[in-house]
C-alpha cells in the first residue's frame, strides 16, 4: 500500500502575524535581560520643575526643550514655589584665550573655554545634586583678514558648545543614583544658603555684541 505524504498547509495570515508578534515579544525579553535600554524618554522622577535660566534665552530654551524630550510628564514652571524640583545655574562663564601669536604679535589661534556650574534641590530644599562643574574647551585658527567670517566662526561654535552642554546635563538629571536621591531627599543634607532663584540670562547683550568681545593682538591681554 502506498504511503500518502503528509501535507501541512502554509499559515494563516493571522498565524504569521501571531508568530511575528511572538519572536518580536521574545526579542524584546532577551534585549531587556541583557540590560539593553532604547535610547529614548527618560521620565524624571518629579512632574513640575523650576529653573533661573532665563527662558527667553537661546541656552534657556533649548534646556527646556531638552528636559521636555526626556521627561515628557515633566512640566517647567515659572514659580519656584510650585516646584517639585529647582535646577539651579549657579555660573555660566565664556571666554577666549588667546593660544598662539606669530612673530608680529597677532593672533594664530584661541582657545575657547565653557564652564557651566550647577545643582538640583527639592522644593525644601534637599541637595539631590550637589554643585557641579562641567567644563569644554574648543581650538580654532585665527586670521585677522576675516575677522568678520571668524567672529561669526566662533560665535556659532560656542553655540554648538552650549548644545553640547545641555545634553551633559540632561544626562546628569536622568543618570539613576540621582533620581533615586530625588526620592530619598528627606536624607538628603539642606542648603546652607537658599539659592538665588532669580531668572539668569546666558545670550549676549542686546545690542549684539559677542559675548567674547573683539579680539585683541595685544599678547600679553591673556583672558578676554
Amino acid at each position: 500500500m502506498a504511503m500518502i505524504p503528509f501535507f501541512r498547509p502554509p499559515p494563516s495570515g493571522s498565524a504569521l502575524r501571531r508568530l511575528a508578534l511572538f519572536v518580536l515579544l521574545t526579542g524584546c525579553v532577551l534585549l531587556a535581560a541583557c540590560g539593553f535600554r532604547l535610547k529614548g524618554a527618560t521620565p524624571l522622577p518629579f512632574d513640575t520643575l523650576y529653573t533661573n535660566i532665563a527662558e527667553n534665552s537661546s541656552f534657556g530654551v533649548a534646556m527646556r526643550r531638552a528636559i521636555v524630550a526626556a521627561s515628557p510628564n515633566t512640566r517647567i514652571v515659572a514659580d519656584p514655589a510650585q516646584a517639585e524640583a529647582r535646577l539651579i545655574q549657579l555660573a555660566n562663564n565664556e571666554r577666549l584665550r588667546q593660544l598662539s601669536i606669530d612673530a608680529d604679535g597677532r593672533v594664530e589661534e584661541y582657545e575657547l573655554n565653557l564652564e557651566f556650574v550647577f545643582q538640583l534641590v527639592d522644593a525644601a530644599g534637599h541637595i539631590v545634586l550637589p554643585p557641579t562643574t562641567l567644563r569644554a574647551t574648543r581650538e580654532i585658527p585665527y586670521d585677522d583678514t576675516v575677522v568678520q567670517a571668524k567672529q561669526s566662526e566662533i560665535t556659532l561654535l560656542f553655540q554648538q558648545m552650549q548644545q553640547s552642554m545641555v545634553d551633559r546635563v540632561v544626562r546628569h538629571l536622568t543618570a539613576p543614583d540621582v533620581i533615586a536621591a530625588f526620592r530619598t531627599a528627606e536624607q538628603l543634607p539642606l542648603e546652607t544658603t537658599p539659592s538665588d532663584l532669580s531668572p539668569v540670562s546666558n545670550d549676549p547683550a542686546p545690542t549684539g555684541t559677542p559675548l567674547w568681545g573683539t579680539p585683541s593682538l595685544n599678547p600679553d591681554a591673556g583672558m578676554r
